[in-house]
């Protein structure tokens, strides 16, 4: 290993400072999710050898099949997160109520919302899938377990945010509102090493992601702008790619250091979209900011809007800023 090589906990406490409240318990949170993320990282390199692939025969809230991995990955989270006593309560994707952490000593601060295994309908066919997180301070009065309030914030007052995708390399990124650093496992060491410093994602790009087969249940605004994305034009360099591997966190990752523009759109079948505003959107849409991005629903932007359920969907479109803008433009005119 090279002598400058920094991994994921030197830099967590070299960075402590900036974080707004300035205690070891972020640090430390971040570091046990970075724990768990290992894991679940070997889990999911070895599910083909044992039984841990396909379904667990019960559905989530979402009304989705729960892969066994889904159950592996939300259980090794909620373990980690509750053991630090930095934690007083947790959203899950996969559970349909809060998670109440009960604590005998000191008052935890703060609230962790995941999907702890995003795109886990590619697990059986090898392709990449992540776990993403997002943390706020506590907002509810006294001590003990927090409560639902604390998990209804809006997306600005997240104080960290970021994900785990689980690819050819494992890598975490991750942001506390002052910039966004990836960091790759290394294997050899079982540490997370400052592979990505300082992340920032092109204003203008040429790939755009949707799926294209829902296309008829498009609104016009978004028919319009993929046709703008499909059409030949030599000063803009379009045609544009279209990429799409149907992972959110895999998607936006290519995004996030390519550049382009990830879009889940409302359709007829889902007018609200499908993402989670809590479990995908606001993390996602913190770390794109932080990068120089935009996230939003086709009109407000997404860390504003003040979330009313737990589980709580939403139409996304998320990327290099110029690309939302533009799409956002062909949604207020048609």
């Amino acid at each position: 290993m090279h002598g400058n090589v920094k991994t994921l906990n030197q830099f967590i406490i070299e960075r402590q400072a900036d974080f707004q409240y300035a205690s070891g318990e972020l640090s430390r949170l971040l570091s046990d999710i970075g724990t768990a993320s290992k894991i679940i990282n070997r889990e999911v390199n070895k599910a083909g050898l044992v039984n841990i692939l396909g379904d667990a025969g019960t559905t989530n809230v979402q009304g989705e099949e729960v892969k066994k991995l889904d159950v592996y990955a939300n259980e090794q989270l909620i373990a980690a997160l509750s053991s630090g006593g930095e934690v007083c309560v947790m959203g899950s994707e996969e559970n349909d109520d809060i998670i109440e952490v009960k604590f005998t000593e000191g008052n935890a601060s703060y609230v962790v919302l995941f999907d702890p295994l995003d795109g886990s309908s590619n697990i059986d066919v090898n392709a990449s899938i992540g776990t993403i997180f997002s943390i706020y301070r506590r907002i509810s009065e006294g001590k003990g377990a927090g409560k639902l309030e604390d998990c209804l914030q809006k997306g600005t007052q997240q104080v960290a945010a970021g994900y785990v995708i689980y690819g050819s390399s494992t890598i975490l990124v991750y942001t506390t509102g002052n910039g966004v650093n990836g960091f790759t496992l290394d294997p050899s060491i079982g540490e997370f090493c400052l592979s990505h410093p300082d992340i920032k994602t092109p204003k203008d790009a040429k790939i755009y992601s949707i799926n294209e087969g829902n296309e008829a249940h498009f609104p016009e605004g978004v028919k319009k702008y993929i046709e703008y994305c499909k059409v030949e034009d030599k000063a803009s360099g379009r045609p544009y790619s279209s990429r799409y591997i149907g992972s959110f966190v895999a998607d936006f990752h290519r995004n996030l250091l390519k550049g382009g523009i990830f879009i889940y759109p409302p359709t007829a079948k889902a007018p609200n979209g499908k993402l989670r505003l809590l479990y995908e959107a606001n993390p996602l849409a913190f770390v794109a900011e932080q990068a120089g991005g935009k996230a939003s629903n086709g009109k407000d932007r997404i860390t504003e809007i003040v979330p009313s359920a737990l589980h709580q969907r939403v139409p996304l479109f998320i990327g290099s800023e110029n690309m939302v803008k533009l799409a956002e433009e062909y949604l207020a005119n048609n």
